[in-house]
């Protein structure tokens, strides 16, 4: 269920958990954004959403949104439960997906400490940090009421194998 602002009524407890999303049904929209910053941002979720009542799409989380950002051009991802569409949006995620999730408890200019954290952490168990996808559970409105602002911090990481036999030739030294 979303809530009126938007905002999803329920999310993943995926807190310090490694997730792998591979082939998970998604639908994907292309936004505009400026220095990282989405451009319309209310307008494309609400595009999106209608478009996938429009499907009769179910999610398992709804009002759930995985945001990725870049310099001019950023998505939106909704995760769907097990969907067959003709759609030009309904995809499905590759194999692996691999993901470490965080919750971050504030808004994103307090996310630097917590993002810098799960990079690291990602870096000592030799995986390799690829791109941070930022999932809004709260917004200014409903905040408060919910315990205030939360975003659920995604960050895709690969295996590497350069990273993991250094962390082992430095366990050796030690």
């Amino acid at each position: 269920m979303i809530l009126e602002c938007g905002c999803p009524s329920e999310y993943p407890a995926w807190h310090n958990e490694d997730i792998d999303l591979g082939g998970t049904s998604v639908h994907i929209m292309s936004i505009s954004t400026l220095l990282h910053m989405p451009v319309g941002y209310e307008l494309y979720k609400g595009r999106q959403q209608r478009s996938i009542d429009e499907l009769q799409l179910n999610e398992p989380w709804p009002g759930l949104i995985l945001t990725r950002t870049g310099l001019l051009r950023g998505r939106m991802i909704h995760l769907l439960e097990d969907a067959n569409s003709l759609s030009r949006h309904v995809k499905r995620l590759p194999y692996p997906f691999n993901v470490r999730a965080f919750l971050h408890q504030g808004n994103l200019t307090t996310a630097r400490k917590s993002i810098s954290d799960m990079q690291m952490s990602l870096f000592d168990t030799g995986h390799r940090p690829k791109e941070l996808y930022l999932c809004y559970l709260t917004c200014p409105r409903c905040s408060e009421k919910r315990g205030g602002e939360k975003i659920l911090l995604l960050r895709r990481w690969e295996k590497s194998k350069r990273l993991a036999g250094r962390l082992q030739s430095q366990k050796a030294k030690e």
